[in-house]
């Protein structure tokens, strides 16, 4: 796996294999691999003829008492697990390199950028959108895997795309579940033995919710009442929000449908996390 520092760089590397007639299959990360990650690089490899990856953590996507410091940085394992799923090339830029000093242009993806996580968190898609545009300008046309459990991401960066007539196709892929059902994610290391227990009650309060969908309920004031009730069954968890909600715009909807996104993020203890099912 040859592993590339500069934008320049990956810029010519991108050219050369789509030059040999492979399209490039992306994933983006900011390390700490887990097989979430992996499921993204198995799908582009079945979707591409060549698949890269970058591992990048963003200092422009966290706000000031986030946890930028202490995110897992695990870079060596991280390049051995890609390297054992036949990943070509690792884009893994410095910071000074995505941002070099005197840079001052951002990208914000206005109103459906302050929904859901953007609303918990200000600023936090502005630089999702920022760094990924430029990941985007590295790797050139391509398709970009991204999983669903960061639902209100992947809705933030299909607007994107569209708009700045990116020539990059957004591949949605099924969140991926540790056996007890707790959304794998890269903060679940922040996690005490009893915080572990504690999160479980996320994928709790969503498969209530499915099944009161599945029962024919369809008011989201209704389904949202079913998803409180059984968060409040784990006092040490503060919801951040639960919400009923299109999966395109972000937006409040008074009735679920086909499609539609029910999402929960929540604090156990220190840690935030969230999970999310789309209404079949």
């Amino acid at each position: 796996m040859r592993i590339v520092k500069r934008v320049v760089e990956m810029q010519i590397a991108c050219r050369e294999l789509r030059a040999g007639g492979a399209s490039i299959g992306f994933m983006p990360t900011m390390g700490a691999l887990h097989e979430g990650h992996l499921s993204l690089v198995r799908q582009a490899r079945e979707q591409c003829g060549a698949v890269v990856a970058s591992i990048f953590v963003n200092p422009l996507q966290f706000g000031p008492n986030e946890d930028l410091a202490k995110y897992p940085r695990t870079f060596a394992e991280d390049c051995r697990k890609l390297e054992g799923e036949g990943v070509e090339i690792l884009f893994a830029p410095e910071v000074g390199e995505m941002y070099p000093e005197g840079a001052v242009t951002t990208v914000t993806v206005a109103g459906i950028g302050d929904r859901l996580d953007g609303a918990s968190r200000p600023g936090h898609f502005t630089g999702v959108a920022t760094v990924v545009t430029k990941l985007f300008h590295a790797m050139g046309r391509c398709r970009a895997f991204f999983g669903l459990k960061d639902a209100a991401q992947v809705a933030v960066l299909r607007q994107m795309v569209k708009d700045l007539n990116f020539d990059v196709e957004i591949v949605g892929c099924a969140i991926v579940r540790d056996a007890d059902g707790l959304a794998l994610s890269s903060r679940n290391a922040y996690l005490s033995t009893e915080e572990r227990r504690q999160a479980l009650v996320l994928r709790r309060v969503l498969v209530e919710m499915e099944r009161g969908v599945a029962g024919g309920e369809r008011e989201s004031v209704a389904l949202i009442d079913r998803g409180m009730k059984v968060l409040a069954t784990e006092p040490g968890v503060r919801v951040d929000y639960l919400a009923v909600v299109d999966a395109g715009t972000l937006l409040p909807v008074e009735l679920a449908s086909a499609g539609t996104l029910v999402a929960v993020a929540a604090y156990v203890g220190k840690t935030r996390l969230i999970d999310n099912f789309l209404v079949g």
